[in-house]
């Protein structure tokens, strides 16, 4: 008699809670990799002479779909919508130069680090602009949801000058900003600043900002340890296979730089 009420505990357990495919499965099961790029991050993630994605990011994009036999769609995302598209299930991933901040922590998934990049400004050629100190008084733009934006607001309050700063919802709009001189200096960072200094007469390359090196990592659902798990390793074999040098020296130029932080193993 106890053996039957076990038994049929256990078979309305398992009827009453539904199977969960995760990520991975879902993926495979579609046919199509869903990537949230930014595409007015170039090199990083842009729009070529022809209106296509393009980029870094848009090629790790590629890379990941290749890897699990399906096909890439890229569906391109503003800073602020990075979290929204994958927390409403718009995107399976998203490629966004997207730091790992502990608040976002709360609402999304991180893997370890795909790329690094630091914080530097683009001024106008009239701006004045040569060093850090020279940015007191002048007009301060960078895109909305940014690490930039963050970095810089403490900066502009403890210097009172709030009122001085100006955010925008893409960095295409920083930038044309500061070339009509609506603004003295953008917020961007370093892998940015060639493309635009060549792309506007009225830019130059501007200092570099005081705030930590920025650790990007792809980002995921929060919850989905299985899908975490294997870009975690997706990562891991784009660093070992080379693809991440090559990538970065077709795209920024240089020696990439290494990811991992001295002294810990994340």
């Amino acid at each position: 008699m106890i053996k039957n009420v076990m038994a049929a505990a256990v078979l309305s357990f398992a009827v009453s809670v539904p199977a969960v495919a995760d990520t991975l499965d879902d993926v495979v099961d579609r046919g199509t990799l869903r990537c949230g790029v930014v595409l007015d991050f170039p090199p990083i993630g842009y729009r070529d002479a022809n209106n296509e994605p393009a980029g870094f990011d848009v090629d790790y994009c590629n890379d990941l779909a290749a890897a699990l036999e399906v096909e890439p769609e890229i569906l391109p995302v503003t800073w602020a919508e990075r979290l929204p598209v994958i927390v409403t299930g718009r995107a399976d991933v998203v490629f966004g130069a997207t730091s790992d901040s502990l608040a976002r922590a709360r609402t999304v998934g991180f893997t370890i680090p795909y790329a690094i990049y630091f914080a530097q400004g683009v001024v106008n050629s009239q701006s004045g602009i040569k060093s850090f100190d020279d940015i007191r008084g002048k007009r301060v733009a960078a895109a909305v949801g940014t690490v930039p934006e963050q970095e810089w607001l403490k900066i502009a309050k403890e210097w009172g000058e709030e009122n001085l700063y100006q955010g925008y919802q893409s960095e295409n709009e920083v930038f044309l900003a500061v070339a009509q001189g609506k603004a003295d200096i953008g917020l961007t960072t370093n892998t940015a600043v060639k493309p635009i200094t060549e792309q506007y007469d009225t830019i130059e390359p501007g200092p570099r900002m005081p705030w930590t090196t920025d650790y990007t990592s792809v980002v995921a659902k929060r919850t989905d340890v299985t899908w975490l798990n294997y870009l975690n390793l997706f990562v891991t074999h784009q660093v070992r296979s080379g693809r991440y040098e090559e990538l970065w020296g077709k795209y920024v130029g240089g020696e990439a730089p290494e990811l991992r932080i001295p002294g810990v193993m994340y």
